[in-house]
């Protein structure tokens, strides 16, 4: 009897603070669908936790092949709760820093030319914030204005300052919806060192590396890294550490990296992020891996169609990777769909991790439970038609 095909999944989620167990389930749940919309089976085991890796084990069985999957997700939500833990006022102060380095060093204008939604995202909580911040001093002049029409000036100052902190504590205790202080922190996470890994952040990838060395050296057919969102450039860079310092050996399983959504630009485009820049280099020519980049224009948070390395401009004559593609949206979600996330970014955003109704050669399901290696399941696919590829972020 032929052994079930067998794969490991790393994936390194984006800036998220939720622990683990949330794509646990969303896995769970969208799986199911999907495994429903295109008629194969999907079935979901609990496979182990570790202080710093969550694990779940998948079963399916596609066009007749069964495979066996255990996905893990590699774990710094705890560094993004770090992070922040930042008062209103310190939330302030990030704003002014953040948006001054992307400012006077020239990214903010190299970002505007490739997209404008994910530069409107960028926007949206220095937008957001800075309207609390008017209001807190209307609602303070206002309040002042009202306690001394009473006759009592001297509480004007203590109320109007009462009544600014009010307003400010309320957008805080609202972010829940609006999301501006989680955006500016994640914005302000990569811009703090001017788009180069902070110490616990190479501390940690360093952690990765030794875990997926580990899993290189296991009785399997593919070892998968998915990388989304922001993690997509440090799943860029767990490969490239990876093959610098150990090459996978030619009888192990074969290596896949899948990014989906990235904002690579955001980090890449800063003047500290020379190393970043190196390891989209590196890992662009590598021979040892598949490398698979899937966005959607319908994605607004992301870099749409962006070669993430020739669009830093890391490309060179030599480059294999990555094969771009796209999600589209539009084709593979019915109009029904469309409608009911529409005006969601952030589920937009997630869409690559979530059933498709009319799915086309991306699923992300059969892609990571699935009999097939990445490579083979994209043989021959050329890179879609909207692809951009000019180096707005080349260095002078």
């Amino acid at each position: 009897m032929t052994r079930p095909f067998r794969r490991r999944v790393l994936y390194l989620p984006g800036f998220d603070p939720i622990p683990p167990r949330r794509y646990r389930e969303l896995y769970r749940r969208e799986g199911a669908e999907q495994a429903r919309l295109s008629g194969y089976r999907l079935a979901l085991r609990p496979g182990g936790a570790h202080r710093r890796r969550f694990a779940w084990s998948a079963d399916s069985t596609i066009d007749g092949r069964k495979a066996e999957a255990q996905v893990e997700v590699l774990v710094w939500s705890d560094l993004v709760q770090a992070s922040m833990r930042q008062g209103i006022a310190g939330t302030y102060l990030q704003l002014v820093r953040t948006a001054w380095t992307y400012a006077a060093t020239g990214a903010l204008w190299r970002l505007a030319r490739l997209r404008r939604g994910p530069v409107i995202a960028a926007l949206y909580p220095i937008a957001v914030l800075l309207a609390q911040l008017v209001l807190a001093l209307l609602a303070s002049g206002l309040a002042a204005w009202a306690v001394a029409a009473l006759g009592s000036a001297w509480l004007g100052l203590p109320v109007g300052l009462m009544a600014a902190a009010a307003v400010l504590w309320l957008g805080r205790r609202l972010d829940h919806k609006l999301f501006a202080y989680y955006l500016m922190h994640d914005y302000a996470f990569t811009a703090a060192h001017q788009g180069a890994y902070p110490p616990a952040l190479e501390e940690r990838l360093a952690q990765f590396r030794q875990r997926l060395a580990q899993t290189l050296d296991e009785d399997l057919d593919e070892v998968l890294v998915v990388g989304h969102s922001s993690g997509a450039y440090l799943a860029v860079s767990l490969l490239a550490d990876l093959l610098r310092a150990h090459p996978p050996r030619q009888d192990g399983p074969v290596l896949a990296l899948m990014t989906l959504g990235h904002v690579v630009p955001m980090a890449a485009f800063l003047p500290g992020a020379a190393r970043l820049r190196a390891d989209l280099a590196f890992l662009s020519q590598a021979p040892d891996i598949f490398w698979l980049d899937v966005t959607a224009p319908g994605d607004a948070c992301c870099f749409a169609l962006c070669d993430p390395v020739a669009v830093c401009g890391e490309a060179g004559p030599q480059q294999r990777w990555p094969l771009v593609i796209s999600a589209a949206y539009t084709h593979t979600l019915s109009p029904e769909r469309q409608k009911a996330i529409r005006h969601r970014w952030f589920r937009l955003h997630f869409q690559y991790l979530c059933a498709f109704d009319r799915p086309g050669d991306y699923d992300y399901f059969a892609i990571t439970a699935g009999p097939l290696t990445l490579a083979e399941r994209f043989a021959g696919r050329k890179p879609s038609p909207g692809r951009i590829t000019r180096p707005v972020g080349a260095r002078p």
